[in-house]
């Protein structure tokens, strides 16, 4: 029997010779790969890197693998790349986007690029150094206007373009503990936009860096789940859905047992439709109850300006 890596190349290649997959489109994902082929995430990966070797596919900054040629179309020859040291934080950006950070590294974007390794050397110290820049290229990305806004206003634009960034970039939140943030300029830009908003309230200035912990922890916390839920999908080939419903059986069991007489009812009040498990959802909500809990106005509308 084919192996399972190439039965997924053969598919991707066949839409590539048929321009289902025209030069310059996006391939999917190895997450998407993962999902709908009920593969894991490195038989992906592997599927991915056939057609690299083929020559159909490379990767791009800010694009991720995109489609380079039919199979009649020679290899990139390397060298080919105008090689800095932003194309190369960006193309690990685009790995780490659609593969995960464990999948970057000097020798990978070399490859990417169609260079040597030694060539990256040269403008990076090493991965420490790569994904350092990476992670301030990131946060680096969203800007904040200069117009004047209230404080819930400007705490709920700060958290939630943390959110947003975590969102495009799943890897970011893994990097490092709450206890040891790391020193990046980028990251920087966005406490201060919430110690801006905090500044000038009847607050000790402990509480006031508790506050400002305590929103960046947060985003970044439940961001965590992004890449969380996306790794299950992808080890077990089973949505959230599909997975609760191999779960069924002994969570019944547990209820019925009287094991959870309040989880019963609450499961019984939200009848057939069940819950709705939505991160966004939940993020919206958590940050409205966290802000509700700090004298800063009633709504994004209205407060002190800060």
């Amino acid at each position: 029997m084919e192996p399972p890596h190439r039965r997924i190349a053969a598919d991707l290649r066949r839409r590539i010779q048929t321009g289902e997959l025209a030069p310059g489109d996006k391939t999917p994902s190895t997450r998407a790969i993962a999902r709908d082929f009920g593969v894991a995430l490195a038989t992906a990966v592997r599927a991915l890197a056939v057609l690299k070797e083929e020559g159909l596919v490379e990767g791009r900054p800010r694009s991720g693998t995109v489609v380079t040629a039919t199979l009649s179309r020679p290899r990139r020859r390397p060298g080919a790349v105008e090689l800095t040291r932003e194309r190369i934080v960006r193309e690990g950006i685009a790995i780490a986007d659609a593969e995960g950070l464990g999948a970057v590294n000097v020798r990978t974007v070399a490859a990417r690029l169609g260079v040597s390794a030694a060539a990256i050397y040269r403008l990076v110290r090493g991965r420490d150094d790569l994904v350092r820049t990476m992670a301030d290229l990131a946060y680096s990305a969203e800007r904040y206007p200069e117009a004047m806004l209230g404080r819930r206003e400007r705490l709920e634009l700060a958290v939630r373009t943390l959110w947003r960034i975590y969102r495009r970039h799943p890897w970011l939140p893994h990097l490092s503990p709450l206890g040891r943030p790391l020193p990046l300029p980028g990251l920087l830009r966005h406490g201060e936009q919430v110690l801006r908003a905090l500044d000038g309230l009847d607050l000790d200035p402990a509480t006031v860096m508790t506050t400002e912990v305590l929103l960046y922890a947060y985003a970044e916390g439940l961001a965590v789940h992004v890449e969380r839920e996306t790794q299950a999908m992808s080890a077990t080939g089973l949505s959230n859905e599909q997975w609760l419903d191999t779960q069924g059986g002994t969570l019944n069991t547990m209820v019925a047992a009287g094991r959870g007489p309040f989880l019963a009812k609450l499961l019984g009040e939200l009848g057939t439709d069940g819950y709705d498990f939505d991160l966004d959802r939940l993020f919206e909500f958590g940050l409205q109850t966290l802000l509700d809990g700090l004298p800063i106005g009633p709504s994004s509308s209205g407060g002190d300006k800060g």
